[in-house]
């Protein structure tokens, strides 16, 4: 983790990914992260694959401490009042109306701390005909026309990772730090709200633009026809990616390195327009060539001519590329219980810093004797 964020106190009442997403990027930058969780279950994502250390749950839940704290319990409740008394920040993702029914609502966490920043993530908003549905990756995916870019439609089938989970997480914690930085001006705390349906338009910016300035509705080949981005099989059955765009060198380069120097006689790939219209018959000509050598064979000739590409890495393979190993893009800790944890590090480095550092996923609980003692000699009111 990186200390930018140390001394910042963060109340995290989050399951599944949104909210301990944000939660987590908050950690990576240093912030003290308390993840409040039910006895005996904690994070439903915690028994994704039995026990209560799912790799589902370690994804999300790096660098925070958690405490085990049952609303229905008044001396737990008042644990709770103590932890929100100091933080500064709260983050939850309940449907809506279920925060006030555990006494962390709103209304009542801003009585007990006036500068607190009060962050709720839905699935589909706080009000309006489809706020009380239950909302999760892909159906927020599809509500908010993302899901149609993905979809192979002689394939049709949900394909890659909870991008729309992920995705509500980092725009809460992009929230936060918004609403902090104001705070540091006026004193006064806010109320983030963001939705996983805003959250994913937002990011579908590229296609409603399409849609509202030039009457394009996008499909899931619009984009990389445009970019003319290509996906190939090589001799050995590995893959190669492409990103050719425009710049003339580019296409002169690959055709020098496929060995079809009149490439550009053919007037269906002779501009940039008509390689856009006849994309199909690139594939066929390119996946022909590319069968013929294997994948680094292929790299090294493009690399020699500059050519935008990657070899098309599956996770065993892609943080043992050479750029990735320079990068330091893993990092690992030893859990005193669970052993080693590795991971793949924030993305952001601070004057040259990486952060290097990581604080395994807690076991359910695994702070509560720390935590309370904290409490029990802070200023803030605590039974003793």
């Amino acid at each position: 983790m990186m200390p930018v964020l140390h001394g910042l106190k963060v109340v995290e009442q989050g399951t599944f990914i949104t909210g301990p997403a944000a939660g987590m990027l908050l950690g990576d930058l240093g912030a003290d992260v308390i993840k409040v969780e039910l006895p005996g279950t904690g994070d439903p994502f915690r028994a994704f694959k039995g026990g209560l250390y799912s790799p589902h749950f370690q994804t999300y839940n790096r660098n925070k401490r958690s405490i085990t704290l049952d609303s229905k319990d008044a001396a737990d409740r008042e644990v709770f009042d103590a932890l929100i008394a100091q933080a500064d920040v709260y983050i939850q993702n309940f449907r809506p109306g279920v925060a006030d029914k555990l006494g962390a609502g709103e209304k009542r966490l801003r009585a007990l701390n006036p500068k607190l920043i009060y962050c709720s993530i839905s699935g589909f908003g706080a009000s309006g005909p489809a706020a009380s549905r239950p909302a999760y990756d892909t159906v927020a995916q599809a509500a908010s026309g993302f899901l149609g870019l993905l979809v192979n439609p002689e394939n049709p089938r949900v394909v890659g990772p909870a991008i729309a989970d992920a995705l509500t997480g980092y725009y809460a914690a992009y929230g936060v730090l918004g609403a902090l930085f104001e705070r540091g001006r006026t004193g006064a705390g806010r109320t983030v709200e963001v939705s996983m349906l805003e959250a994913m338009a937002h990011f579908n910016l590229d296609a409603f633009t399409h849609f509202f300035q030039a009457g394009e509705v996008m499909g899931p080949y619009s984009r990389p026809r445009v970019s003319q981005s290509y996906v190939l099989e090589c001799a050995d059955g590995k893959w190669i990616a492409l990103h050719m765009s425009s710049p003339a060198k580019f296409w002169q380069g690959l055709a020098a390195v496929i060995e079809r120097p009149a490439l550009f006689d053919d007037p269906r790939f002779a501009t940039r327009e008509a390689r856009i219209e006849h994309q199909e018959a690139l594939i066929e000509l390119l996946g022909s060539c590319f069968k013929s050598r294997p994948r680094d064979a292929w790299c090294a000739l493009l690399l020699a001519q500059d050519v935008p590409h990657a070899p098309m890495y599956d996770t065993s393979e892609a943080l043992l590329d050479p750029q990735a190993v320079h990068l330091q893009l893993t990092a690992s800790a030893q859990h005193p219980a669970m052993g080693l944890f590795r991971t793949v590090r924030s993305p952001v480095s601070f004057d040259g810093q990486r952060a290097l550092e990581v604080r395994p996923p807690p076991t359910l609980g695994e702070h509560n004797e720390e935590i309370r003692q904290a409490l029990r000699g802070s200023p803030s009111p605590f039974p003793a």
